[in-house]
């Protein structure tokens, strides 16, 4: 079976793959979207607590790692925030903003998928097929590409990889995108897992495992970055929107510094505190900041030995010591949880050899790489998804 009916190849039927299919079906493109899972759009619907995170008020360049951070600048520019945001409200989909304006949908990531089939639909132009691998991509000299799959071979003009990274595997990520760049001859960085959990194997797990469940604003920083937000305690170790942050910064073997409470200066705390109440023990004072159960681990762990003590019988050298342990307290992860829980793959194709205005290969004509593939990874808030809209735009305009 050979279908010649199409002009368009995109291969993954999740954000970015549907967003490329409609707008290039805008255009009077006959776009086929081949998906490999039974369902389209799994990860929109998982994303965000199944409430999908669909961007941020404020995205910059800054926001995006890649060995090559201007590359974004051009497609993020063109098609912007407000630009998905104006097709959210047409659709009337409700939204609230969160911390760091974060922008959720109020009922459910449904909304977006149904959002972007809608377009789709529209169009009259666009075919999904499920259930359907890509076996092999072959370029035909000056007449596109000849696609083979487990449904049949195609034969398009342009191909568009829309795969994603290998995160979840659980909702059909897979190698097949960097395969391709790689028989086209593009250079793929490594790739490891991002915005995913700590875990750890010394004493420090055992002091997680007691406290799963409990959060606390924290800061944590290495010689990278710093990111202030939750931090989440966890059977296997550390996780929440720091922890997470700052896994995009991290490599095995290297440790990080968790500041327990960025918002209060600890020592100034306890010379006040020392003149004050001399009488009160620093577990009783910091339990005004902390859940109790975090207040005895971080004691055990820092302030064992004086732990009856009053802190009007505790040294001003003592208490700047212990002060700074809970500011600056080091850890070092053993390893994070992989992809299997991580929502975004670090690494991917190498920007440097494919059009920044066009998403176009420069090695190929008519190979387009777009969204998670690439050597582009956001941070945690909605950049992702807006990288997934904003390069989806720029490819459609030239397939």
């Amino acid at each position: 079976m050979s279908s010649k009916q199409y002009d368009v190849l995109v291969i993954g039927a999740g954000a970015s793959g549907l967003m490329t299919a409609y707008m290039a079906a805008q255009r009077g493109r006959r776009v086929v979207v081949v998906e490999k899972a039974n369902k389209v759009g799994k990860k929109i619907l998982m994303s965000g607590g199944g409430k999908c995170n669909f961007t941020n008020l404020y995205v910059e360049p800054e926001n995006f790692i890649s060995h090559n951070p201007h590359f974004v600048i051009s497609a993020l520019t063109r098609y912007t925030n407000w630009d998905f945001i104006g097709l959210v409200c047409e659709y009337g989909i409700e939204y609230e903003e969160r911390k760091h304006g974060q922008l959720f949908t109020l009922n459910g990531a449904k909304e977006i998928l149904s959002m972007l089939l809608s377009e789709c639909d529209k169009t009259g132009l666009v075919d999904i097929k499920t259930n359907c691998d890509v076996k092999a991509v072959n370029a035909v000299d000056g007449q596109g590409f000849q696609v083979a799959t487990s449904l049949g071979y195609f034969e398009v003009e342009s191909v568009v990889v829309a795969s994603g990274g290998l995160s979840i595997p659980t909702l059909g990520g897979s190698a097949i995108g960097y395969e391709i760049a790689k028989q086209f001859g593009h250079h793929v960085y490594p790739t490891r897992a991002g915005l995913v959990p700590f875990t750890f194997s010394d004493g420090f797990k055992e002091v997680t495992t007691r406290l799963s469940g409990n959060a606390v604003e924290a800061t944590l920083s290495n010689d990278l970055n710093s990111f202030t937000e939750a931090l989440l305690f966890t059977h296997r170790g550390l996780s929440g929107p720091s922890s997470l942050q700052l896994s995009n910064y991290w490599n095995v073997g290297q440790s990080f510094s968790i500041d327990f409470l960025p918002s209060v200066d600890l020592n100034e705390l306890f010379k006040a505190k020392k003149q004050s109440q001399p009488k009160v023990l620093l577990r009783t004072l910091l339990t005004e900041y902390f859940p109790k159960s975090v207040v005895l681990e971080l004691q055990a762990l820092i302030w064992a030995d004086m732990a009856e003590t009053a802190i009007g019988n505790l040294s001003d050298e003592k208490l700047e010591h212990i002060a700074k342990r809970i500011h600056q307290f080091e850890v070092k992860p053993s390893g994070t949880e992989g992809y299997r829980t991580a929502e975004v793959t670090l690494g991917g194709v190498d920007t440097t050899e494919v059009s920044s205005k066009t998403m176009e290969s420069k090695k190929q004509k008519g190979l387009f790489f777009i969204g998670e593939i690439l050597d582009v990874s956001g941070h945690l808030g909605g950049f992702n998804f807006q990288w997934a809209w904003s390069s989806a735009h720029a490819a459609s305009e030239y397939v």
